[in-house]
């Protein structure tokens, strides 16, 4: 029905166009169920449902741009598509011509929709309930559909529907001691959930135990996936960025000159084919199933989006303007999971990070604090919790010659980010085992 709608928006635009005039629009909505728990219950269930277009009219090199919500009744909204058409005919002379201007002029329609696999929302509910039954359990349920399209003048028609859900939630000790856990994806799996409160339970009894603390310098460590997610995510920030590279703002700047490289344990790819984003852009151009980015530890690309494209004369790869991964994948290695704390032996458990920046950029050194659940380990088992600390190290070190193995094992991780809308961003990582990772304070 929404897709239906969607053409029937795109329909309604092709005949309000005019000689020299063409169009783009992007639908971005949702409908989604949000449970919110404080103390192990209920505190604020609700629904949403979204419809924002954003809008685009060119007339030769001149565009311009507007987004609108709308409430998903074409009779009601073509009128509101009208009045955008309006607005943006009128700015359009006032404009310049942009000399960076690209265009997908060649018709490449798609359509993916992926039938939602999930129970009623009430029945995960109950079973969220009934595993959080005896402890302090704060945490936000959101489930259901997204949906993505595209249409422009030329005849394009792409369309994206997936359901899914994410569940974030922790485990609370007392003051800054907690278990933080999550379970996503698209098939709701009552088990891996009973699993995954056991686990944290299991940690949140150790978080029990006096906390400890341990004088700054380099420890040997494991870096759970949520927390490598936070490490190996500071490359969104311009750093798999072609035009960043060009512009020597990346930290992968000196991986594009030779003079570094990472371990070949790491393959970093954008790989649209297995994430929750769609498989096309804002601006109408399709994106490859994946983009290998550093390939047995050596830069095998970058994202190049339309507009660097145009500019450096190369070809794009269906990057968005951001030029960010929203697909994340990093490769499995041999290290068993089973097997991380003997592994380890000596050494922090790192559950989580945040707080993190760039403390020397184009060194790739990051700094950040600790989080939740991060331990003391002796001889293979967990002894204690630590306090908070503060890290900072490069990740040309903790990816290169430092790092003792990834985990054979991956979690998916769906972005959490609900600002305005669900993110459909995703990341498929595994641990990493880490031969020094250096806590300054």
């Amino acid at each position: 029905m929404m897709r239906q709608y969607f053409l029937d928006l795109a329909a309604r635009l092709d005949t309000r166009m005019r000689d020299g005039e063409d169009y783009q629009c992007w639908l971005s909505a949702e409908s989604t169920d949000f449970v919110r728990f404080n103390r192990g219950a209920i505190r604020q269930p609700g629904h949403v449902r979204q419809i924002y277009l954003t809008l685009t009219l060119f007339d030769g090199r001149r565009h311009a741009d507007m987004t609108m919500a709308l409430s998903g009744s074409i009779d009601a909204d073509r009128f509101v598509l009208d009045r955008m058409v309006a607005a943006l005919r009128s700015q359009l002379p006032d404009l310049p011509e942009d000399p960076h201007l690209l265009r997908a002029t060649e018709v490449r329609s798609t359509g993916h929709t992926l039938p939602s696999r999930l129970p009623e929302t009430a029945a995960m509910v109950d079973e969220v309930l009934a595993a959080a039954r005896g402890h302090d359990m704060v945490g936000l349920l959101a489930a259901g559909p997204v949906y993505r399209g595209y249409a422009n003048s030329f005849g394009q028609r792409n369309w994206h529907e997936a359901a899914s859900f994410n569940f974030d939630w922790s485990l609370y000790h007392q003051r800054d001691k907690a278990v933080k856990a999550s379970l996503a994806g698209f098939e709701w799996d009552g088990a891996a959930l009973n699993e995954k409160f056991a686990d944290a339970g299991r940690q949140l009894s150790i978080l029990q135990r006096t906390p400890m603390s341990i004088p700054p310098g380099a420890y040997r460590a494991y870096l759970a996936p949520s927390a490598l997610q936070e490490l190996i995510g500071m490359l969104n920030w311009d750093g798999v960025s072609e035009k960043s590279i060009r512009t020597r703002q990346s930290p992968l700047c000196r991986m594009r000159d030779g003079s570094v490289a990472l371990n070949p344990a790491v393959t970093l790819s954008e790989h649209t084919a297995g994430g929750l984003a769609p498989a096309f852009q804002g601006d109408g151009f399709i994106k490859p199933d994946r983009v290998v980015l550093i390939e047995k530890g050596r830069l095998a690309g970058s994202l190049v989006s339309p507009r660097t494209a145009k500019e450096y004369g190369i070809d794009t790869n269906g990057a968005d303007a951001g030029e960010s991964m929203a697909s994340m994948e990093l490769a499995a290695g041999t290290l068993p999971a089973s097997r991380v704390l003997a592994e380890l032996g000596t050494g922090v458990y790192v559950s989580n990070l945040w707080y993190l920046n760039f403390s020397d950029r184009m060194n790739g050194r990051i700094t950040g604090m600790t989080r939740f659940a991060t331990f003391w380990v002796e001889d293979g088992e967990i002894k204690a919790p630590l306090n908070v600390m503060r890290f900072d190290d490069s990740l040309f070190r903790l990816l290169g010659d430092k790092l003792a193995g990834l985990t054979d094992e991956r979690e998916m991780l769906i972005d959490t980010d609900t600002y305005g809308a669900r993110s459909t961003g995703s990341a498929l990582l595994p641990g990493a085992l880490v031969k020094d990772f250096v806590f300054v304070l």
